[in-house]
């Protein structure tokens, strides 16, 4: 497998798979405009994506990481995770951060296995942001939880 930018504007960007981890189109559209949109290929096709925000100074949040459900649990989503790490401290930021859902226990697991701490809870992020209700793990998804690890 590997894992690259996609650098140029017409490329396609993976929206089913971007889609999956975020529901609305416009909030995708307009953080992969700002981002840099990293994808997993294995044998041509993409499998994963990632993408990189710069936030503040020193600062670049990750977002919308996604695993193609034909090729969930086999360790691609903590690779685009280390990936995304290493290519944060590779262009000099001093922190990384990323939010999840409340209900994503799997997701805090991964971020935690991989250097993340949480730092704090965004209440209410998902009702404020989100028309349509979102439950996952029959929870409804209602606080960002925060996390962020020093580079």
């Amino acid at each position: 497998m590997d894992i690259f930018k996609l650098e140029n504007t017409e490329e396609p960007l993976p929206m089913e798979l971007l889609l999956q981890a975020d529901p609305s189109p416009l909030l995708v559209e307009e953080y992969v405009s700002r981002g840099k949109c990293h994808v997993a290929i294995e044998d041509g096709a993409i499998i994963g994506v990632y993408v990189l925000i710069s936030t503040r100074p020193d600062t670049v949040e990750l977002v919308n990481v996604s695993v193609d459900e034909k090729w969930q649990g086999q360790g691609i989503g903590k690779r685009l995770v280390l990936h995304a790490v290493e290519e944060s401290r590779r262009l000099g930021y001093q922190t990384i951060e990323v939010g999840t859902g409340n209900s994503s226990v799997g997701q805090l697991a991964l971020y935690q296995k991989c250097g993340f701490r949480m730092t704090w809870i965004d209440r209410d992020f998902f009702l404020r942001h989100y028309d349509e209700p979102i439950y996952e793990n029959g929870i409804q998804v209602v606080d960002m939880v925060r996390l962020s690890q020093d580079l």
